[in-house]
């Protein structure tokens, strides 16, 4: 990739998991005040800012291992908001669609920097 669509893709990526964690956050809010209800909220708004925080930190990492290791920790915390949003839904707690649409853009930014690690560690 050259240098201009690499700095294009991570501009993107940036905003694609800032947006996400935007769009979790808006979902708990909606979630009840129950003990559930704020387990959730607290793991999913915890996974979701740390997947966006994490890859940012992969953007400016000073070595090939430290940017990989960045991205394994942002794919971690991507499926793990997946699991959470996948949780909300088999309790049947929350906006089903809301939490739908967020599980599969989880399951995408997951998919994307699985792929962008593994460039990376062929190199």
């Amino acid at each position: 990739m050259e240098k201009s669509n690499l700095g294009q893709f991570k501009e993107k990526m940036k905003e694609r998991t800032k947006a996400f964690a935007h769009g979790c956050v808006k979902f708990t809010l909606e979630l009840p005040s129950d003990y559930l209800g704020n387990h959730i909220k607290g793991q999913l708004i915890r996974s979701c800012t740390s997947t966006a925080a994490n890859y940012r930190a992969s953007c400016i990492a000073q070595s090939i291992p430290a940017v990989i290791s960045k991205l394994s920790i942002t794919i971690e915390e991507a499926d793990e908001c997946e699991f959470w949003l996948e949780f909300s839904i088999d309790e049947n707690i929350g906006d089903k669609g809301k939490a739908t649409e967020l599980k599969r853009e989880a399951n995408e930014i997951a998919s994307i920097l699985i792929k962008s690690r593994q460039t990376l560690q062929e190199k």
